[in-house]
């Protein structure tokens, strides 16, 4: 066998295993309590942000042995790394003191004006109105806000674990969709955009009103399941300096810029180091930046940046040779083990798709996006935030699907039969 198609094959049994490895992350978890002689190996390998880092390395190492070293670093050197260097960024100014009390503030005050107990409207706004800001802040500042607003008021001792991964589902699906009232927020949108001349209007008219009413039917469903569990004093504000208004002025304007040069990350990051000087000058407004999530979750995009790159010989047939119909179930299901932005890019290499195809694709790809964690780029942020809140401090795979079935089906319900 030639050696490109041996590293073909050798990247795909590893993209396998990585996907194995991410179903038996909690698994690993579970032996780092039981284990004190190797409890930190078990906690590395059970941290499923470190996995697909992880395994881009195994694969890096295997390219070096069949095609060469020089070939290897090539290759991972032409990688595109400017996503995963964008969702470390936008999570850490999203989750930073001014931003996330603006966006809480906000959400109070809508509460308050909604016709049902506050706390139960506010975990209904964090599901619902927050996913669909996506669509103006992307997907993964949403993500961020959302998780770091419902971690005291749902992801807590007292919820049944099982309404635990329902809400986490539902938050994954609905940030998913939420981000595609916009062309230009969510990650498989972006993909395609300039290549089939898709704007925001027509996402809006094509995409955005169908997700914003899968949006409302699941969050209203879960939370209605959760109001029993919802205590008004959940939210928890703390005692801390009150938030300047120019400060919080300051951090939206940069949230705002990285927003605006979301695909220049010379820009981008040059903004984000005036940010971290900008929050130790006035370190009284601010708490913890969340330095350590989002580096991690930066590793496990950049890792699966590198092993997807190498999936394009299997997935592109599949995507090009499938009628309007087995399309959608296609993408819908195939986004479950790969990047639905990686897989939206591969269909925007198909000549001659035809626009109910280029539908298909988006809805089924936009819609799956809550099945795992690898599934959208913002859902490995959500495991971050959220992750200490479940049993054994991690995030049951298995759970995290059945969690996402039921709001997958209203969602993929929406953009097939209207």
């Amino acid at each position: 066998m030639h050696p490109a198609a041996d590293i073909n094959l050798i990247a795909a049994i590893i993209f396998g295993v990585a996907l194995i490895h991410t179903f038996a992350a909690k698994s690993f978890e579970r032996l780092a309590h039981k284990s004190k002689r190797h409890a930190g190996l078990f906690h590395l390998l059970g941290e499923i942000e470190v996995v697909f880092g992880l395994w881009a390395f195994v694969l890096i190492g295997a390219m070096a042995v069949v095609v060469g070293g020089q070939e290897a670093l090539e290759y991972a050197e032409t990688r595109h790394y400017t996503e995963p260097l964008f969702v470390f960024v936008i999570m850490v100014i999203a989750a930073s003191r001014p931003v996330l009390e603006t966006v809480k503030g906000l959400v109070n005050v809508l509460a308050k004006a909604l016709p049902i107990r506050t706390a139960v409207a506010r975990v209904w706004l964090c599901l619902s109105l927050v996913p669909l800001i996506g669509s103006l802040i992307t997907e993964p500042a949403a993500m961020t806000l959302a998780a770091l607003m419902l971690a005291p008021m749902v992801f807590r001792d007292n919820m049944p674990e099982w309404k635990k991964y329902a809400a986490l589902g539902v938050l994954f699906v609905n940030i998913s969709i939420g981000g595609t009232l916009t062309s230009f927020a969510a990650p498989p949108v972006l993909m395609v955009a300039s290549t089939w001349q898709w704007d925001s209007s027509f996402m809006l008219l094509t995409f955005g009103w169908k997700a914003a009413l899968a949006v409302f039917i699941n969050a209203t469903v879960v939370t209605f399941l959760m109001r029993t569990h919802l205590t008004d004093g959940a939210a928890g504000t703390g005692e801390q300096k009150p938030m300047s208004v120019t400060v919080a002025a300051c951090h939206l304007l940069a949230l705002a810029g990285v927003v605006i040069f979301a695909h220049h990350p010379v820009v981008f990051i040059a903004i984000f180091l005036l940010f971290l000087g900008f929050t130790k000058a006035y370190a009284p407004y601010q708490h913890p930046l969340i330095l350590k999530e989002a580096l991690l979750v930066g590793f496990f995009l950049a890792g699966l940046v590198v092993l997807g790159g190498m999936q394009q010989w299997w997935l592109q047939p599949i995507v090009s040779s499938l009628g309007d119909t087995a399309l959608f179930f296609a993408a819908l299901g195939l986004t479950a083990v790969t990047d639905n932005a990686a897989l939206t890019y591969l269909g925007s290499l198909v000549e001659g798709m035809s626009d109910q195809a280029k539908y298909m694709l988006m809805a089924g790809a936009v819609a799956g996006g809550g099945l795992t964690v690898i599934a959208n780029a913002p859902n490995p942020a959500g495991v971050a935030l959220l992750r200490s809140g479940f049993r054994y401090g991690a995030v049951s795979i298995l759970g995290l699907l059945a969690g996402a079935i039921l709001p997958t089906i209203v969602a993929a319900g929406m953009f097939l039969l209207f």
